[in-house]
């Protein structure tokens, strides 16, 4: 799995997900928790948009494919 931004990130959401070092980016893409699961997932084909000052990554969980977010806020 590549922890790398997928084509769906708006631009001002790929700028702020570059500007994260790669160790942290891999540990938040795999620190997301997962409602259906209750515990920690790692999130799968993940889009990013930057809503209210937040960068908010939307995807699937890798184990029952179910609706997840990452809310990442800056500083």
């Amino acid at each position: 799995m590549t922890f790398e931004s997928s084509p769906g990130f708006s631009t001002p959401a790929a700028e702020r997900w570059n500007a994260i070092g790669a160790d942290v980016r891999k540990r938040l893409l795999t620190n997301v928790w997962c409602s259906a699961c209750r515990h920690e997932v790692t999130i799968s084909n993940f889009t990013g948009v930057v809503r209210g000052g937040v960068l908010l990554l939307v995807g699937r969980c890798a184990e029952c494919r179910g609706d997840v977010s990452r809310v990442i806020e800056a500083g």
